[in-house]
């Protein structure tokens, strides 16, 4: 029997699982001392959605054929349709022609970037870095994503500040938060942290850490300071 409550899925979209890209065991992390009695449950983590076209969305379903016939490739990239969302996993060599497409085109026309946000992903070799361009159009009143990923240790994706100008503070933010470099940017310096300050702090192999702080008379220890209950 089908809730009614769930939003319906198609066959296609069961057909074309999205790929599983951990496993979880146990309700909390390992070694947390599990009292929940879910010790031993296991968990496959992958994106939910459908990751093959189409979509049964007639403004997701346009935005991705128009794209297939202006992009040559882009029937080569990967794609996540989820909660009436459509995200593009485009290569980072791809990037600058994608973005200038997608604002140029008078059918796409997606004039406004509304923000760059990084994510760190450790499990993920090779592509543990993610930068997610979030794009609408106000001609057509339709958004998507771009997600572009590249590694630790070459942290480098191409700048869409000569596309989308208003992208500039938000590239130097994922910097200075991830240390993504993205090349090109006419001036890609700290905009959070100070100037001389080491690292990026939203990475998840960023230190804990800290700086006591004194506030009204009452003294915080820094996180790393603080009392050990283990």
């Amino acid at each position: 029997m089908t809730d009614p409550n769930l939003p319906e899925t198609s066959a296609e979209a069961q057909s074309h699982p999205a790929p599983v890209f951990a496993t979880k065991e146990g309700m909390w992390s390992r070694g947390s001392g599990d009292t929940s009695g879910y010790g031993g449950l296991t968990r496959e983590l992958s994106m939910p959605g459908q990751a093959t076209p189409p979509f049964d969305d007639d403004q997701a379903d346009s935005v991705y054929n128009r794209a297939l016939e202006v992009l040559p490739g882009f029937g080569d990239f990967k794609v996540l349709y989820h909660n009436k969302e459509l995200t593009v996993y485009v290569p980072r060599e791809h990037l600058r022609e994608v973005a200038r497409t997608f604002r140029d085109d008078p059918f796409l026309r997606f004039e406004v970037i509304m923000s760059i946000s990084g994510v760190h992903y450790p499990h993920e070799t090779g592509a543990e870095l993610h930068s997610v361009y979030h794009l609408l159009s106000y001609t057509h009143n339709r958004r998507v994503r771009l997600e572009v990923t590249c590694p630790d240790d070459d942290p480098h994706i191409p700048s869409v500040v000569d596309t989308y100008p208003m992208a500039d503070y938000d590239e130097r933010e994922t910097w200075d938060m991830f240390g993504i470099i993205y090349d090109g940017h006419p001036a890609l310096t700290r905009i959070l942290m100070p100037d001389d300050w080491h690292g990026h702090p939203q990475r998840k192999d960023y230190p804990l850490g800290g700086i006591d702080i004194e506030y009204k008379g009452a003294y915080v220890p820094a996180p790393d300071n603080r009392r050990d209950y283990s």
